[in-house]
């Protein structure tokens, strides 16, 4: 740490004249993601990108308020060099510890005090290696960078409060060469080309987890138009990938109509789509208000992952243990979707799951209860959540179960859901004990008896 740095820091004092903000959000399965003491209101970020070194320069204002005393706090950072930083226009010391970024301000900070950290930093971005050894946060293309978040990524191109518990509304700028697009969350403000390069201006108002950001650079085609319910719709296609993706993404439209009648209104201002050629990456990914994808995505895909515009995006998790509110419930769209489209009902989809025999992966683990982040995106995540829902929907019928969708959705949107609160919600609106059901479905071991 430089001299003038080093010597904010011992200028601070020590703890004990306030408090210091936790190094994580308590996440049993993420113990270091997202920090304690204060929540961020909004990001303004401002990237620049460099294709030749794929050096990332960076700017980082952050309007947060805390909700304790701090004489301390952290950020989540990794890898790139911190080269200023300043708490409400004066510098401040900080240094680093792992993925921590540790800021100690020249003066304590009162709880509910307003407070604004500006970080400039730079540095080649990498991605981090999830504990299923898949890659996410900033991944490099061959034209630019594929950026999914889900679950640690985003402090690999921005300092955050990295855990869902914190959503924020974000301004996000990226200049990159002349010839690339850098594709955002929410409405595009405006773009201008000058001196052989391009900066694109991009704002998402409604509140947003970390993880689910982005800033994917590419040579894309783009299109905008608007739907007949009044949302901006901005795709971004690889040209490589355009000639598959092009009858699925026409169908977004309907899609979007399709959930919101099922689901509720749509909970934000812009839709889209942004469909990189980056096969090796092996995911799509529900980055609010405009899913990511690795290649041109099939139509249940597309499904899937605007259904977490709802379910995920809107309705936040507070702990990853929850993932199947996340997962089930956008697979269950998938069932849906089928069952109202010509395809294969339901109950057929669930009734050859249920057929796997009890050794089978998808009874490896009970989906209420991964039991470690290595299994946050495996089989009964996804599908042993959705047939919860549909054992659900054949305990309280139709109706009911639409109404429970629709309530989660309203009673919860720009917010955060919990099992035991979908739990309760479920049982209010059907008048019925459904705990032997959740709990059997949810947390049983292996595979379960049918009802």
């Amino acid at each position: 740490m430089p001299a003038a740095l080093a010597a904010l820091v011992a200028a601070a004092g020590p703890a004990a004249a306030g408090t210091t903000g936790s190094s994580g959000a308590g996440d049993p399965y993420f113990p270091l993601a997202g920090n304690g003491g204060y929540h961020v209101k909004h990001y303004d970020l401002t990237l620049r990108y460099k294709s030749s070194s794929s050096e990332l320069q960076g700017r980082a204002v952050i309007n947060a308020r805390a909700t304790q005393p701090l004489t301390r706090f952290d950020l989540d950072l990794k890898g790139l060099t911190v080269t200023g930083l300043t708490v409400d226009g004066r510098t401040a010391g900080f240094s680093r510890s792992g993925q921590e970024l540790v800021v100690t301000p020249r003066h304590a900070l009162r709880e509910g005090e307003d407070f604004k950290v500006t970080v400039t930093y730079q540095g080649t971005p990498r991605p981090v290696t999830d504990p299923d050894g898949s890659a996410d946060g900033w991944i490099p293309t061959d034209d630019g960078a594929f950026l999914a978040g889900e679950p640690q990524g985003a402090m690999t191109w921005f300092p955050a409060n990295n855990h869902p518990k914190d959503k924020s509304s974000y301004d996000i700028t990226i200049t990159v060469p002349e010839g690339r697009t850098a594709v955002s969350n929410g409405v595009l403000l405006g773009r201008s080309t000058a001196h052989g390069r391009t900066t694109f201006r991009w704002r998402q108002t409604e509140p947003m987890a970390a993880y689910l950001a982005t800033a994917t650079i590419g040579r894309f085609k783009t299109e905008q138009y608007t739907t007949r319910d009044g949302i901006q719709v901005y795709n971004a296609v690889d040209a490589r990938e355009a000639g598959a993706a092009a009858p699925v993404l026409k169908k977004l439209p309907s899609v979007l109509e399709w959930e919101s009648k099922v689901f509720g209104p749509y909970p934000f201002r812009a839709a889209g789509s942004i469909v990189d050629h980056a096969h090796d990456i092996g995911y799509a990914l529900e980055t609010q208000s405009r899913p990511l994808y690795d290649r041109a995505p099939s139509l249940s895909t597309l499904v899937h992952e605007n259904a977490h515009q709802w379910f995920g995006d809107s309705v936040s998790l507070t702990s990853w243990k929850d993932i199947w509110l996340n997962e089930g419930f956008a697979t269950y769209a998938e069932w849906l979707y089928s069952e109202q489209h010509g395809g294969d009902s339901a109950q057929k989809t669930f009734d050859e799951l249920y057929a796997r025999p009890a050794g089978n992966s998808l009874w490896a683990f009970p989906p209420g209860n991964p039991g470690s982040g290595a299994h946050i995106f495996d089989s009964p995540v996804y599908d042993r959540g959705a047939m919860t829902l549909h054992e659900l929907r054949k305990a309280v019928g139709d109706p009911v179960f639409l109404r429970i969708l629709r309530a989660w959705a309203a009673e919860h949107r720009h917010g955060h859901g919990t099992t035991g609160q979908f739990v309760r919600l479920a049982e209010h609106k059907s008048g019925k004990d459904l705990h032997t059901l959740f709990n059997t479905w949810l947390y049983q071991a292996g595979k379960p008896n049918r009802s």
